[in-house]
């Protein structure tokens, strides 16, 4: 299996796990045919889409990620909130909830909350085969939960209390509280303090994702969660392909 990184960041999400049957599509964040070139143009091998949220960056300006992928016969999965926001009605378009797994070709997807400033936001964790247990997190303050028995990681480390302090001085504080993006996303210590929380002894990667343009440094966040992890971390970068599975070999 691979991961396939199309695009992380505000600038817009996308993710591919991939093999030679079958493609996962996680985020719609960028425009569809960027998407369609990754998959050679061959949409036959995708099984389906999640969504974590309704913002651009991950369903697309006013839906269109999701709504191009609709139009093209690929089965959507999100929130009954995340569709409400676009008012997407649709046969492919498929309503889950937190604490209910289900099935997509061969991933087994658990979606459970998350804390974001929107109406139902989800995290994933997925399950595979090739790659085992995957949590997949991004665009929520913290988790609310731990889990056992994880293979690959892949989570957001937004952004630096430190650099904030350090670029904006005394009123850092300020700005914290006034600034959405830093009360709606997960902080590298939150990233780090999460990952320990949970049983790593089996895990393969660490995948950052999701990294602030300014209030992050990918330097320093690789090295931080390898200190603390003692694990292969990658910080994720826009059309990046990582091998992704359960063992090594």
């Amino acid at each position: 299996m691979q991961l396939k990184i199309l695009g992380t960041g505000s600038s817009g999400n996308c993710y591919i796990l991939e093999n030679e049957n079958e493609a996962l599509i996680i985020e719609l964040g960028l425009h569809f045919s960027k998407i369609k070139q990754s998959l050679d143009f061959d949409l036959s091998k995708v099984v389906g889409t999640l969504i974590t949220h309704e913002h651009g960056d991950h369903a697309g300006e006013k839906g269109k990620g999701i709504k191009d992928a609709l139009s093209n016969g690929i089965k959507v999965y999100s929130s009954a909130g995340t569709f409400r926001a676009f008012d997407i009605k649709h046969h492919n378009a498929n309503i889950i909830q937190a604490k209910k797994s289900f099935q997509i070709g061969n991933f087994k997807i658990l979606p459970f909350n998350v804390h974001h400033d929107v109406n139902e936001p989800l995290g994933f964790l997925i399950e595979h085969e090739e790659t085992g247990r995957i949590l997949f997190v991004t665009d929520t303050t913290y988790i609310d939960y731990t889990f056992p028995n994880l293979n690959n990681i892949i989570i957001e480390a937004n952004y630096c209390e430190d650099i904030i302090k350090e670029k904006l001085g005394s009123s850092w504080q300020s700005e914290f509280l006034k600034n959405r993006i830093l009360k709606s996303h997960m902080s590298l210590n939150t990233c780090k303090q999460t990952l320990l929380a949970n049983d790593l002894s089996q895990v393969q990667k660490i995948v950052l994702i999701h990294l602030s343009d300014s209030n992050s440094d990918e330097r320093k966040f690789k090295k931080v969660i390898e200190e603390a992890t003692g694990k292969i971390v990658h910080v994720a970068n826009n059309n990046q392909t990582l091998d992704f599975n359960k063992n090594p070999f």
